[in-house]
């Protein structure tokens, strides 16, 4: 496995399809136009992952309001994310990564250490994409707790500076 490289603010978004949990194909270039919430989680039906899902969810009409759709992603399949999304009444669109390319390729997958083990797995993080493809920042290493708001106001706060032509 290569070293794990994070994209940075100001670089262009890594483009992907994956397959979501509504039985489609979804391609970060066919969402031009708009905002992009990139969010990497480990596992669905987990008790951190269920909370960022259900956090995304519930602010789902704010993120719309401004422009920007969220897209959560994880080595889980499809059939795994319709049951999280039912089970829990989620409202985003949850990605299938079971080969790790995208994670790899957002540097969402890597060595992590648990109790004195060290093993590969997904490391929580989020992207804020523009509507050109480009990241405007990165979240690495999140914290559930407050982060689906921090994600929001740093959306507004760019929406806004758009906006006056910034």
């Amino acid at each position: 496995m290569s070293e794990r490289r994070i994209p940075q603010p100001g670089e262009m978004a890594p483009d992907f399809c994956l397959p979501s949990d509504e039985d489609r194909e979804v391609c970060l270039h066919d969402l031009r136009g708009k905002w992009v919430v990139l969010y990497f989680y480990p596992k669905d039906n987990t008790s951190g992952c269920t909370r960022e899902a259900v956090d995304f969810s519930q602010a789902l009409e704010e993120f719309d309001k401004l422009g920007a759709v969220i897209l959560g992603v994880s080595p889980d399949s499809v059939r795994s994310h319709r049951r999280f999304r039912e089970k829990h009444n989620l409202r985003v669109t949850l990605l299938s990564d079971p080969e790790h390319r995208v994670l790899e390729a957002y540097g969402a997958w890597g060595l992590k250490k648990r109790y004195g083990r060290e093993y590969y797995g997904v490391i929580r993080s989020t992207f804020l994409i523009d509507p050109e493809g480009r990241i405007v920042r990165v979240w690495p290493n999140v914290r559930v707790k407050g982060h689906v708001e921090d994600v929001l106001s740093t959306l507004r706060e760019h929406v806004s500076a758009r906006n006056k032509g910034e």
